[in-house]
């Protein structure tokens, strides 16, 4: 096999890879260089010079002359009498080189080179995809489905590129099929041994951010500013927004017209419900506006140790917590404040004493009632010892009862 055919043995590798002619010699230098040393425990004495425009290479090997019958190493010495019939002009001590052919390298070394320059080939693959995919983390990529794993889905792109969907990036309703195209945001890219492995996201709020981005304009040309994204996945998400200028409702232009804007990005995150708010340097306006439309009444804010207490209406609780915590938990995400919620109780709030027959026995009530005392703040307001006169009970059991109804009322 000569040198040309040696190269073009690769060339198929090279336009499938999209490796320049130049990294390619630069592979096959290396590569033979490699040999060199398997071979010959060193590559000190011999010069590769490979011709990228030819498309081919050349091995020199660079001898010592010495005296006849002197020489100790006829890989790296030659007599003078050999010398001198190559170029009669020669001394002994100087330099002698000669082109190695590769087939002068023999059957088995040539196809070790052929094993290293493959293996080489895949190693600068490996490199210049790992570095294409760490420039593109935080970015989108479309997948078509290849494999659906119980812990992990694998993808493929158009250029055959192999992303990793483990369970936990997806969302939990999202239910996929073989050779359908979904998209992820590039979560990490690290080497698994000597390939490298890229890890894809549905779940990070980045993935959120960059689907804004790419269904509101505005976002994108730096109109709108989106400050920040919290989500669980597939449930809710919250996001604030802002502008440059205070003449543009930076909220209105990312929901549209009836929520036009951004029924897509709902739609992609398997319908999680998304709340847009405007961003505000005030922590007490952005707590209250992250919370959204619930009643507040007032908001004690300590800014050394990021704390907010929420002062809201005893209706307004559940709407102010959320399904599962949701909401607090989101709004303390995207303020950055720990929020927590005292319960204010106007005057006129009490609670009928039949809400309480779960947690007390029905015969206790009734005489609490038959005394005209049928909501907990009447049996509340007056002490244990008028109690004792006007009800028929045991004052360990009304200790009882005003404890169960002083739990109703606090916070």
């Amino acid at each position: 096999m000569d040198n040309i055919a040696l190269i073009e043995s690769f060339g198929d590798f090279k336009d499938e890879k999209g490796i320049s002619k130049i990294d390619l010699m630069a592979i096959i230098e290396d590569s033979l260089k490699t040999l060199l040393r398997k071979r010959f425990d060193s590559d000190d004495h011999f010069d590769v010079i490979v011709n990228p425009d030819k498309g081919d290479f050349q091995i020199f090997l660079n001898k010592t002359i010495v005296e006849d019958e002197m020489s100790e190493d006829d890989d790296l010495e030659i007599e003078i009498t050999e010398a001198k019939k190559i170029d009669p002009t020669f001394e002994v001590g100087e330099d002698f080189t000669m082109e190695i052919p590769v087939a002068q390298l023999g059957r088995r070394n040539i196809l070790t080179l052929k094993q290293i320059l493959a293996t080489k080939l895949q190693e600068h693959n490996n490199a210049m995809l790992y570095d294409q995919f760490r420039d593109r983390i935080g970015e989108i990529v479309i997948g078509e489905i290849h494999h659906i794993r119980h812990k992990h889905v694998i993808l493929l792109d158009d250029e055959g590129n192999e992303f990793i969907l483990p369970k936990e990036n997806q969302i939990p309703s999202d239910f996929f099929k073989k050779g359908e195209n979904i998209r992820a945001i590039v979560e990490t890219v690290d080497f698994k041994g000597s390939k490298p492995q890229i890890i894809i996201s549905r779940t990070a709020p980045k993935f959120l951010e960059k689907l804004l981005e790419l269904e509101i304009p505005e976002i994108q040309d730096g109109t709108i500013i989106l400050k920040k994204a919290v989500r669980i996945p597939g449930e809710k998400a919250k996001i604030a927004v802002d502008a440059y200028d205070d003449r543009i409702d930076p909220v209105g232009a990312c929901v549209g017209v009836k929520g036009s804007r951004i029924h897509g990005v709902v739609r992609e995150l398997r319908n999680e419900n998304i709340d847009v708010i405007q961003w505000s340097k005030n922590p007490e306006i952005m707590v209250k506006r992250a919370l959204g439309n619930v009643t507040i009444n007032k908001i004690d804010i300590n800014e050394e140790t990021n704390y907010a207490l929420v002062y809201t209406p005893v209706e307004e609780i559940s709407k102010v917590i959320g399904k599962q915590g949701q909401n607090i938990r989101l709004a303390s995400w995207l303020s950055g404040y720990e929020i927590d919620v005292f319960r204010e109780a106007s005057e006129d709030d009490d609670v009928d004493l039949r809400e309480f027959n779960d947690d007390i026995e029905q015969w206790i009530l009734d005489e609490f009632k038959k005394v005209g005392l049928t909501t907990a703040k009447s049996v509340l307001d007056k002490d244990t010892a008028s109690l004792l006169n006007m009800v028929d009970l045991e004052e360990e059991t009304i200790d009882d009862v005003k404890r169960i109804l002083k739990e109703e009322f606090e916070d």
